[in-house]
């Protein structure tokens, strides 16, 4: 068995999601709700990293010692910290799915697909 990994989602015709994937972009209920172009108005240097980054933090930490909501409304989706976290184990030995770009090999992916990779798989912490 292969290591999970991050696809970029398509929308060309006759594209179709591999199986044992699930689609983690921002409509799903695993989206990212800090945004590329938020980030570019806040004039921040990197703006993908800065996004996945943001959502990390915001993941890990929630509103324990951070500017973060709980939760984020976009449109008429509310994405809830809590509901990602404990849906995680979901994610857990799945291939994630977003329409970010993917990097060049050797560089480091700055999607927050690949942030929902990281702790979806990390070792469960012994009791």
């Amino acid at each position: 068995m292969s290591e999970p990994a991050r696809i970029q989602r398509r929308r060309t015709k006759g594209w179709r999601l591999p199986e044992n994937a699930v689609i983690v972009s921002r409509p799903s209920r695993f989206g990212n709700p800090f945004t590329i172009a938020d980030a570019i108005e806040a004039e921040m240097s990197h703006p993908h990293r800065a996004c996945a980054a943001n959502y990390r933090d915001w993941l890990r930490v929630g509103t324990d010692g951070g500017w973060y909501e709980e939760t984020y409304r976009i449109g008429r989706q509310v994405l809830d910290r809590r509901r990602v976290l404990a849906e995680l184990h979901l994610l857990r030995g799945k291939d994630l799915a977003c329409t970010c770009p993917l990097p060049e090999p050797g560089q480091p992916d700055h999607c927050h697909a690949a942030v929902l990779l990281e702790l979806a798989n990390a070792p469960a912490e012994a009791a």
